[in-house]
């Protein structure tokens, strides 16, 4: 697989209008502006390292204005007061929208992202599903009328939370912008957007979409630019009410440390997911379905299942099923419909994945299949499997954003439980076997927001993601969703 990758030529992204001309700028108050610094940034291309195209890179006084405009149309009767049935139609305009530049949208996220184009396609197919979703929520965000007594009625009414900061990942940032401006429009909140300075592309031509669906000015707002500029400008704006951050939990917790609790918010963080097969699970089934939780996305995705714990007997079946699985995992030009892994994002993640090669031969880790490939052209790395590994080495506790996973034994059912629980993240686990009663038990036992039971979880927009422990605070998707984007008022009325 590594010369396969060394002499892989890929072929140049097709050509849209999107990607020429001059750079790309701010949408603040339903109009394309250059940041007041002037200041640009250069989008590259992932899998031939290529320039794309220059970005306008905001900092404070952009973020200001695009909350004030927030803030402005938060107050607009043209969206204050619009009727759910009227919300419901702008989210599910939106959701058209996104159908019909579909294979654009695919294009710009392959190009930016160094997604393959058929996972590409999924994802953007998944975003309009998001807001059709939400679409239905306007008309159901119900208060509730409590007992009382006398001449008093006392009863509840759901209000916006107000202007929502959202912060966006590198990578799937179409499906990541959607998860919070659907649930945030449908509950009459107003946006302002951050994406990943690595990734904004996507969001960019999304916001152009945007201004094609009759949404008022300033209802959503999009500043690109840098994280310690412009989306820490974002946080500590006193003018915006909630921050949702989907990334690292380095920058999650700082986040949390510079709102003081005092901003409603959403931290949808990392994850290091034991995917447990026991010996008498569908090993063919397992097998499967463990390479792809690993290298799906190129392992770029939280909830990544890179701990593989086996029961012991069968510890080497597995370990030989999994790595002859990997060495056949479709990797390579992420404009071939067949390709499943293309390269990593960025540079910097490159050379982060990379670092962990050495940092696992050091610790005493076996490769049993990848390893460091030999540098050629884009930041490609093959699926690597580890062995010989202790739930204490770094490579099997902390996240690598990358296709690495590790296989551990284990010896019975408590054991696995309790190897699976030793560590700080809970985002999501897989368990595997035929046993009902053990996969009911051990379900229920680990600590994580999202398990499947003989399959890997995946997100539906009905479905509530989020994490335990340090893989977040609160939940997107599904009713819950509603309730972090909704303030509840109690009302009295002495109606004597």
């Amino acid at each position: 697989m590594q010369d396969d990758l060394l002499n892989m030529t890929v072929t140049d992204a097709p050509d849209i209008a999107f990607l020429r001309g001059p750079a790309k700028r701010l949408m603040i108050g339903g109009a394309w502006v250059d940041a007041h610094s002037g200041a640009t940034f250069e989008t590259v291309d992932p899998a031939t390292e290529r320039p794309i195209i220059t970005v306008a890179a905001g900092g404070d006084a952009d973020i200001d204005e695009a909350v004030i405009a927030a803030r402005d149309a938060l107050a607009a009767p043209s969206w204050a007061k619009m009727g759910p049935h009227e919300r419901t139609r702008v989210l599910l305009r939106i959701a058209d929208i996104v159908d019909l530049h579909a294979e654009e949208l695919a294009i710009i996220e392959t190009i930016n992202v160094g997604l393959p184009i058929a996972i590409a396609r999924r994802m953007v197919a998944r975003t309009s599903e998001v807001f059709r979703y939400f679409a239905g929520w306007t008309t159901k965000i119900y208060g509730e009328t409590n007992p009382s007594s006398g001449d008093l009625i006392n009863f509840t009414l759901r209000e916006p939370v107000g202007v929502c900061g959202a912060i966006i990942p590198w990578n799937g940032p179409i499906g990541s912008l959607a998860w919070k401006i659907a649930p945030a429009l449908a509950c009459g909140n107003t946006v302002v957007l951050k994406p990943a300075e690595e990734t904004p592309l996507s969001a960019i031509r999304f916001g152009e979409l945007l201004l094609e669906c009759d949404l008022p000015p300033g209802v959503v707002n999009i500043v690109t630019g840098f994280g310690e500029s412009a989306g820490a400008a974002l946080v500590r704006h006193p003018g915006v009410d909630k921050i949702s951050f989907t990334g690292s939990n380095s920058v999650g917790m700082l986040i949390a440390r510079t709102t003081g609790g005092l901003k409603r918010l959403t931290l949808e963080l990392g994850g290091k997911s034991p995917n447990i097969i026991f010996a008498d699970a569908d090993l063919t089934k397992a097998i499967k379905a463990a390479v792809a939780a690993f290298c799906l996305l190129s392992g770029q995705r939280c909830i990544a299942g890179t701990k593989i714990f086996v029961q012991r007997d069968i510890y080497d079946d597995v370990v030989s099923g999994v790595s002859a699985a990997a060495q056949q995992y479709p990797v390579g030009n992420p404009w071939d419909p067949r390709t499943l892994m293309g390269p990593l994002a960025s540079k910097a993640q490159f050379e982060r994945v990379c670092a962990y090669f050495d940092i696992a031969r050091i610790d005493g880790a076996r490769v049993a299949t990848g390893g460091p490939t030999a540098r050629g052209t884009g930041y490609f790395v093959q699926p690597t499997v580890y062995v010989d590994v202790d739930n204490r080495m770094r490579v099997a506790r902390e996240e690598i954003f990358g296709p690495v996973a590790c296989v551990l034994p284990f010896d019975d059912e408590d054991d696995a439980v309790q190897k699976a629980n030793d560590t700080e993240f809970g985002l999501a686990a897989a368990v595997w076997t035929n046993d009902f009663g053990r996969a009911n038990r051990v379900a229920r036992s680990l600590k994580a927001g999202n398990v499947g039971i003989n399959c890997y979880p995946a997100s539906d927009p009905i479905a509530p993601f989020g994490g335990y422990k340090q893989s977040g605070i609160g939940r997107e998707l599904g009713v819950h969703a509603i309730d972090s984007y909704t303030e509840v008022k109690s009302i009295f009325a002495d109606v004597s």
